[in-house]
């Protein structure tokens, strides 16, 4: 299977992945890349909204977010980048999948967000009280234990249907708050700490999915403590009234310091 050349070759690939970030590697990446095929799928996270360099498509694909950095600084031999903004659980199943074939070496995802309503979660308590605010986070909680297992049950199913062979990695979401850090206006500690909590039961329930279907889950928590919201070297949007779709998603450093390290260290 020509993913174990992943393997046996993966100190190169860390190398050229590092030099790709200052704008120099693709010419050095180990040439044992070409043999990958790379599909990535998923939503915003994986598309890279937040991190500008839009590729003019309402998908809003950046050539900063995680899979571009990657395929740039490793060269594979394709690299299909279908990560789409705004994407649900069924907008994978029902227009992604058709990149993927039997020849699919590699395949990432960040998926199931949306399905949750984080975005509405996230107007939700900017906007109204924090009883409303913990109410809503509360329902997007009941969603991901009664409804959300079984729709990524049906992407990852589907998944391993098209692309038998193919690695396949599930990147999650980060926390978005730094508690005690340095925001005095705006949310309340207690709706912070839960939208934290909140997106920590989303990211055990995808794992736990993942884990169940052979893929690997890349949790990014630990690469974004200290980058939070509040931290005061925020790798995370936080409101943008100029750019509202911006908002809660990873800056470019977020995508390059934040997610990229996880994709690498999972192959």
């Amino acid at each position: 299977m020509k993913m174990s050349r992943l393997v046996a070759f993966s100190s190169s690939l860390l190398l050229g992945a590092a030099l790709a970030l200052t704008g120099a590697g693709v010419a050095n990446a180990d040439s044992s890349a070409a043999a990958v095929d790379y599909v990535a799928l998923g939503d915003s996270y994986s598309s890279g909204v937040g991190a500008g360099s839009y590729d003019g498509s309402s998908c809003k694909r950046s050539s900063r977010a995680y899979p571009a950095l990657w395929a740039a600084a490793n060269s594979p031999s394709s690299f299909d980048f279908a990560a789409c903004s705004g994407a649900r659980t069924n907008d994978v199943t029902g227009g992604q999948l058709g990149r993927l074939n039997a020849s699919t070496d590699l395949v990432s995802i960040s998926i199931g967000g949306n399905d949750a309503g984080f975005a509405d979660v996230m107007t939700t308590c900017v906007l109204q009280s924090e009883a409303t605010c913990l109410n809503r986070i509360a329902t997007a909680r009941a969603y991901v234990d009664s409804t959300l297992p079984g729709r990524l049950d049906s992407v990852y199913s589907a998944i391993r249907s098209k692309a038998p062979s193919a690695q396949v990695v599930v990147l999650g979401y980060p926390r978005f708050y730094q508690l005690g850090g340095s925001c005095i206006a705006g949310l309340s500690e207690k709706e912070r700490s839960a939208i934290n909590g909140a997106s920590d039961h989303l990211n055990t329930a995808t794992a736990k999915r993942a884990a169940d279907h052979g893929f690997t889950f890349g949790g990014v928590r630990t690469t974004f403590t200290g980058h939070e919201i509040c931290s005061g070297n925020s790798w995370l949007h936080s409101v943008n009234w100029l750019n509202i779709g911006e908002s809660y998603h990873p800056t470019a450093a977020g995508q390059s310091g934040g997610y990229l390290p996880v994709f690498k260290s999972a192959l």
